[in-house]
């Protein structure tokens, strides 16, 4: 709860794509650090280390955003629903479409093709993770 009630003090006005810009921050270097926690001092496998991990840091993107940045009300059965819908629906059109504009004839040659894809797709889903939860997750 003190976490809570120091980020709402920090962002109380700002605007909610800003909350859901530092929280996403926020909960990614909770999974990031958890994946690393569990891969080099647990010694878990990969996988098992990046799916504790992101399992985390999506539910502290749960948490945070339905309770500070969209400030909803919305029971949690429901909620939890929603915004894996919203997840997944962003990554499955933000990744793909990413991926096609960039590696159209044009940019066969591009060294960064795969990188320059990865950082399209983050935004693209960014944008689109944030639209979903405002307006379809967490609406009021």
């Amino acid at each position: 709860m003190l976490m809570v009630e120091i980020i709402e003090n920090c962002f109380s006005k700002s605007n909610t794509f800003i909350r859901f810009i530092f929280i996403g921050v926020l909960n990614t270097i909770i999974g990031i650090s958890l994946i690393l926690l569990f891969l080099e001092v647990f010694q878990l496998s990969y996988w098992a280390s990046t799916f504790i991990g992101n399992s985390v840091g999506a539910a502290v993107s749960y948490y945070l955003n339905r309770n500070i940045t969209f400030k909803s009300s919305i029971e949690n059965r429901k909620g939890i629903l929603l915004f894996i819908i919203v997840i997944l629906g962003s990554y499955l059109i933000a990744y793909p479409i990413a991926y096609q504009l960039l590696f159209i004839p044009i940019f066969e040659t591009n060294l960064f093709g795969e990188e320059l894809s990865i950082l399209l797709s983050a935004l693209l889903y960014t944008i689109l993770n944030y639209l979903g939860q405002r307006y379809f997750a967490f609406r009021r």
